[in-house]
């Protein structure tokens, strides 16, 4: 298990959200703390800054939030995976199942860099599922995967069984 005080520390728990007997972990929290979100940055440069990545590819939406201000440190460009029908130009869709219903995500085809290393970073990592069809998508586009990154993960949801092929990285984990 993985623990990083300070942004723990920045991320509110709120009971029984969205429902009796949840707990959630509120991310907005972090995000209004300049200091602690700043702090998170820097860390992922720390962590990714000497690696060979193409693009990064944040899940939407919260992801969005911290791969721009890292691609924007690592020079390198920001590919959007975005839910179905929000993207204007020719896509790829790769559709996954969730625990109560199924969902789409899509990628500008012609945005994916063939057989270049792509970085997937989102907010929180549950079941995995999500981030699973996002790395199935770009592979499926033509890129190469090998890593993933969340801020938070919620290990008692298993997402480890969804991402063996990948190398995971995250700065706090639930259990």
């Amino acid at each position: 298990m993985k623990w990083d005080a300070k942004i723990d520390n920045a991320i509110k728990k709120i009971p029984d959200f969205p429902k009796q007997g949840m707990l959630y972990y509120d991310i907005s929290s972090l995000l209004l703390d300049a200091d602690a979100f700043g702090y998170c940055i820097d860390k992922l440069v720390s962590l990714y800054g000497g690696r060979e990545f193409q693009a990064i590819a944040p899940v939407e939406a919260r992801g969005f939030l911290f791969a721009a201000p890292l691609a924007y440190k690592l020079g390198i460009p920001v590919l959007l995976l975005r839910k179905g029908g929000k993207l204007p130009r020719k896509v790829t869709s790769m559709s996954y199942d969730l625990e109560y219903g199924s969902a789409t995500v899509e990628v500008h085809t012609e945005d994916v860099p063939q057989n270049g290393n792509v970085l997937i970073i989102d907010d929180v990592l549950a079941t995995g599922g999500t981030t699973r069809a996002a790395c199935d998508l770009l592979r499926q586009s033509g890129a190469v995967v090998t890593d993933v990154f969340a801020v938070i993960a919620l290990g008692f949801l298993n997402f480890h069984k969804k991402l063996v092929d990948y190398k995971v990285e995250y700065f706090v984990e639930y259990t």
